[in-house]
């Protein structure tokens, strides 16, 4: 009737206690770069290009990524 209980608590004795994995995607956030929002959108360069999309005026940059930005 309570197998599964008993699987459990054997399971957990068994292992070996450890720590909580720190999560792994931590380094790949710092990579990804997401984008500036601010009131005021400049163009930063001339590959630099705006781009109306749901409603929000974009900076898109075909040469940094540095320079995407949102209006708002």
């Amino acid at each position: 009737m309570f197998g599964f209980l008993r699987t459990a608590i054997s399971t957990r004795l068994l292992r070996p206690f450890t720590a909580p994995q720190q999560h792994q995607h931590a380094a790949v956030t710092d990579a990804v770069r997401g984008m500036k929002v601010r009131s005021s959108v400049k163009l930063m360069c001339d590959k630099c290009s705006f781009v109306r999309r749901r409603g929000r005026l974009f900076v898109v940059c075909s040469s940094d990524p540095k320079h995407k930005q949102r209006q708002g």
